[in-house]
């Protein structure tokens, strides 16, 4: 399971569009609206390396609203939450 973090920066008027947008994408596991040099941070849950960057470059930077992007991808998850249980049922190692 491959975790990444997208910090997005939407166009005036297009918050809410675009966290709905995303939202509604398998691939997107979160959506927070935050305050700050971004409007929104996405987390999102994929199987490979070359998902997250078909979703990244050929869906978001393509997603109306969306004005500029920036993503980080997670090494290691911190939590007391069994995260990859929550999020890996039926993905294949």
């Amino acid at each position: 399971m491959v975790t990444a973090i997208v910090l997005i920066r939407a166009d005036r008027g297009m918050v809410n569009p675009v966290a709905e947008a995303l939202a509604d994408r398998a691939e997107i596991s979160e959506v927070y609206s935050v305050s700050g040099s971004y409007d929104l941070v996405a987390v999102i849950r994929v199987g490979s390396n070359d998902e997250l960057a078909g979703f990244v470059t050929d869906f978001m930077s393509h997603l109306d609203g969306v004005a500029q992007t920036e993503t980080m991808l997670a090494f290691r998850a911190y939590s007391r939450h069994d995260l990859e249980g929550m999020f890996g049922i039926g993905v294949e190692p």
